[in-house]
C-alpha cells in the first residue's frame, strides 16, 4: 500500500449500491473516519445508499450519483451529468477515495471517475492490475460459498490503508424524534411498551429472494397465536404484498414509516422477520434479533454479529447470483412457515430470558408452539 493514507484528511468513500450495502459497509467507515483525528467522510452514492447514509453518524456529506454502470440507473441521453460529477468531485479537494464493491462489481469505472477527478489516493479490491487508476488495491479473491461477508470484506480494505477497526459491529443513530413518533403508532394499535412483537417484512428488490406472501401471513398467524403482536412493513408499492401478510389481525404499516421510522419500530421490536433485504441490516446494526428466510443467491449478506436465524433450502443451484430465480421455483425458499414462527418464538424468548415479566407467558407458549 502506498503511503499518504495517514495524512488524509478528506476521504471519499464510494459505495454505489443500495440500503443495506451502505449499512454493511458502515463498520469499515467507522475505522476509517477514527483512525486519522479531524478526518471528515463524504460518502458517493445511489438515491437508496443516500437514505441509509442519514442514520450513520460517520458520515459528515453525502453525495447522490446513479453511476451509469450500476444496474439501477435509468438510461440518460448523454454523459454531460457524469462529466459534471468529475468537476463537482474535483471542487471536493478529496486526499483519497475509497472504492467499496462486492466481489462481482468491477472498480475500475469509479476508479476512473475519481481519477478523471484527481484525487491523489485511490484504494479498492481489483481482480487485475488496475495501473494508474488505483494507487493501492487488494486482489480480488473472494467467490462461491466461502466467500467473506460484505462487512469483513469492506473492514480488510481499510485496515490494509492503516485504519484497523477497533469495533466490527454496525451500528446506526435512530433519530429521537423517529422513536418518539413509532412508539405512538404502535399505541394507537394498541402495543404498549415493552410489550412483545414482531416487525415482519416481506418484500425484497430481487424477487428471487421473495418468500411468498401467503407463508409470511401463516408465520404472522402463528406469532399472533402465541401471543406476539405482529406489525408489518414496506414501501409504499409493497402495500398490497403486506395486506395479504398482515391478514385481518396484524397492523400494516407499510408505505407509513420513512426509513428512520422504520428503523425505529425494528430497534423496538421483539424479532424482525424478513428476506435478504436492507431491513436485515437494520436489525444487526441495531441489535434486534432477525429471522431470515435467506434466498440463496449469494452468501455474504446474512445478519452480521446480531442473534438470527437464516433458514433456507440447499439447492443445486445454488449462489446462483440471480434477482430472478433461473429455475422459476424459488426452491432455495421452500421453508416451512412453521419452521419460521418457531425459529421467531425461540429468538424472543431468548432475548427476554433475564426479564421473564417482559414475556408474560410468551416463552412457555414458544416452547409449545415448537414442540408442535
Amino acid at each position: 500500500m502506498a503511503h499518504g493514507w495517514e495524512s488524509a484528511g478528506r476521504l471519499l468513500c464510494v459505495r454505489l449500491d443500495s440500503l443495506g450495502d451502505v449499512l454493511m459497509t458502515q463498520p469499515a467507515i467507522r475505522a476509517l473516519k477514527g483512525a486519522v483525528a479531524g478526518r471528515r467522510i463524504t460518502l458517493l452514492t445511489s438515491p437508496a445508499g443516500a437514505e441509509a447514509a442519514r442514520l450513520v453518524p460517520e458520515i459528515d456529506d453525502v453525495i447522490v450519483y446513479e453511476a451509469p454502470w450500476m444496474k439501477a440507473t435509468p438510461p440518460r441521453p448523454s454523459p454531460a451529468h457524469d462529466f459534471a460529477m468529475i468537476d463537482r468531485l474535483r471542487a471536493g479537494g478529496f486526499d483519497g477515495a475509497v472504492l467499496f464493491t462486492v466481489s462481482t462489481q468491477d472498480p475500475l469505472p469509479a476508479a476512473m471517475l475519481t481519477y478523471l477527478a484527481g484525487i491523489p489516493l485511490r484504494a479498492g479490491h481489483c481482480a487485475h492490475n488496475p495501473y494508474q487508476l488505483l494507487t493501492d488495491y487488494l486482489p480480488e479473491g473472494d467467490s462461491g460459498p466461502d466467500q467473506r461477508h460484505e462487512v469483513r470484506r469492506q473492514l480488510d480494505l481499510v485496515a490494509a490503508l492503516g485504519s484497523p477497526s477497533n469495533n466490527d459491529r454496525m451500528a446506526i443513530a435512530v433519530p429521537p424524534a423517529a422513536r418518539a413518533a413509532v412508539r405512538t403508532m404502535l399505541a394507537q394499535h394498541g402495543i404498549g411498551p415493552g410489550e412483545p412483537f414482531a416487525v415482519i417484512h416481506p418484500g425484497a428488490s430481487a424477487p428471487s429472494r421473495r418468500y411468498e406472501a401467503g407463508r409470511f401471513r401463516v408465520v404472522a398467524e402463528a406469532l399472533e397465536a402465541a401471543g406476539v403482536r405482529c406489525v408489518v412493513t414496506g414501501d409504499p408499492g409493497e402495500r398490497e404484498r403486506a395486506q395479504a401478510v398482515a391478514g385481518g389481525s396484524a397492523v400494516n404499516l407499510a408505505g407509513m414509516l420513512e426509513l428512520p421510522a422504520l428503523a425505529a419500530a425494528i430497534e423496538a421490536a421483539s424479532v424482525l422477520v424478513t428476506n435478504n433485504t436492507g431491513p436485515a441490516h437494520i436489525a444487526a446494526a441495531t441489535g434486534t434479533p432477525v429471522v431470515v428466510v435467506y434466498a440463496r443467491t449469494n452468501p455474504q449478506h446474512t445478519p452480521w454479529m446480531v442473534p438470527s436465524r437464516v433458514l433456507s433450502r440447499d439447492v443445486a443451484c445454488s449462489w446462483c447470483l440471480k434477482s430472478v430465480c433461473p429455475e422459476g421455483t424459488n426452491a432455495c425458499l421452500d421453508v416451512p412457515p412453521g419452521e419460521v414462527a418457531s425459529a421467531a418464538l425461540g429468538l424472543i424468548a431468548m432475548r427476554h430470558s433475564r426479564d421473564a415479566g417482559a414475556l408474560g407467558a410468551i416463552p412457555a407458549r414458544a416452547s409449545a408452539a415448537r414442540a408442535g
